[in-house]
């Protein structure tokens, strides 16, 4: 290599010395070299960028998650389908007996955790904040991947007992305790006080789009036992005066209604609206042991809640990370496609310099003549001709590099899409542009290299 270098390092002279004295041509040439290797290096940032936030999407929704969720009945005594009256049937909805129906008889579970919200108004020496009340399980945290930064998880005593202890949202402890700590300290929600034992970590990860699928924003959100839920704040299951006072004007509400049986009530939207939500549990989420596993255990509980649920469809079974790789691989699509136009532009720059050398070789005949006339050999002209185009491309690709990384953060910074420029892509980049530099302008250098040196000296 060395030996090599030694023998030809006044061909590169030259070629340094051509680049230099051709100061606009060169950079001219180069520029289809610089924006290609920008674009290439941008568009894979937003490719890295893409997967980065989906990774973190599926920590955040839980790996090997299944959601159930209800589906809400609308209030009516009977349906019709394609002109046929569908018979009513009876299901008490997503309740707690569901949960340990699936503890006790599914061996691929690993964690299940109830879930019950609603939103309301949180209060602390005057202090007011909408934020939503969240009834859980200890597991629900192991879940969701939600690490405390101080206090403590419920404890068994706390969980079986539905003490008033409650975990925060980084969002809810900046608004009360941004100058106290918080553990220890109450806070009242809808008329009760609960004690605060722990802080959730803050979390910046978007997850638009999948709230609907029972996905929270966890920083606004208050936790407690679902125990303490459904003890002290809103148990559906649980006949009130609310519903009496329905059924008195609609006995249906009580006794007849499509998945209704008595008992089973409203907290506050009995006899109120359209809908009725008679479930004791606002979803319900389960976790198997290996992703391998989430397909059959998805189709297990759908079996087995419609049969609980006495075939009634009044449940729906949702799985957020497949929803994700699905987004995943939509993107990964797209982030192919700008790749590729992307890339387009290093041919098209490359497609430049061939032909700059062209011209370069046609201008400097008499130059080649003379080296070859005084000893140079074919090898010699290859050389100088082919060093000048790579050198052109390896510091377009250099000044690439700098404007790619530039652009990244410009559309990181202006279109709010995440990027992340790697080593692997600057080294792809720089690659690529290096090769293109070989690449086309071998041919050049060759046709230089075959000439006459006879006919080269008598060229006007």
């Amino acid at each position: 290599m060395f030996k090599f270098f030694f023998r030809y390092f006044h061909d590169i002279e030259i070629a340094v010395e051509s680049i230099v004295s051709n100061k606009l041509k060169s950079m001219l040439t180069a520029l289809g070299i610089i924006f290609g290797v920008a674009a290439v290096i941008a568009m894979l940032a937003i490719g890295k960028g893409a997967k980065q936030e989906i990774m973190e999407q599926m920590k955040m929704v839980g790996v090997n998650n299944i959601l159930i969720n209800p589906i809400i009945q609308e209030k009516t005594s009977s349906s019709e389908e394609n002109g046929e009256k569908q018979q009513n049937k009876f299901s008490r909805g997503l309740s707690m007996m569901d949960v340990e129906t699936i503890r006790e008889t599914i061996p691929s579970v690993k964690r299940i955790s109830p879930e019950v919200s609603f939103s309301a108004t949180a209060m602390m020496n005057g202090v007011k904040y909408t934020a939503k009340l969240v009834g859980v399980s200890n597991d629900y945290f192991e879940l969701y991947n939600l690490p405390l930064i101080e206090g403590a998880f419920f404890n068994d005593f706390q969980a079986r007992n539905g003490l008033q202890v409650c975990i925060i949202g980084a969002n809810i402890r900046a608004k009360f305790f941004s100058k106290l700590n918080p553990i220890d300290q109450y806070i009242k929600f809808n008329g009760i006080w609960l004690k605060v034992i722990g802080v959730l970590q803050k979390t910046n990860v978007s997850l638009t789009g999948f709230e609907e699928k029972g996905v929270n924003v966890y920083n606004d959100n208050i936790y407690i036992p679902i125990e303490t839920m459904l003890l002290r704040f809103q148990n559906r299951a649980l006949v009130n005066t609310k519903l009496v006072s329905a059924a008195s004007t609609n006995p249906m509400m009580m006794f007849g209604g499509p998945g209704r049986m008595f008992g089973v009530s409203s907290s506050s939207d009995a006899g109120l609206s359209g809908e009725t939500n008679y479930n004791q549990l606002d979803r319900i989420v389960v976790q198997v042991n290996e992703t391998e596993e989430i397909t059959p255990t998805t189709e297990i509980l759908s079996r087995m809640f419609t049969r609980r649920h006495s075939g009634v469809k009044d449940f729906e079974i949702t799985v957020p990370e497949l929803l994700l790789k699905q987004q995943q691989r939509t993107k990964d699509i797209f982030n192919i496609v700008l790749g590729a136009i992307a890339s387009i532009s290093l041919i098209v720059g490359g497609i430049g310099i061939m032909n700059i050398m062209f011209a370069s070789v046609m201008e400097r005949i008499k130059e080649i003549g003379t080296r070859m006339a005084i000893g140079a050999k074919k090898m010699d002209i290859v050389v100088q001709f082919l060093s000048e185009a790579v050198l052109i491309s390896i510091s377009g690709g250099f000044v690439g590099i700098f404007l790619g990384v530039i652009m990244a953060k410009l559309i990181e910074e202006i279109a709010g899409i995440m990027t992340l420029v790697s080593f692997f892509s600057v080294f792809i980049a720089f690659g690529v542009s290096a090769a293109v530099g070989v690449i086309f302008g071998y041919s050049p250098a060759k046709r230089a290299s075959e000439r006459d040196p006879i006919e080269s000296l008598r060229y006007e």
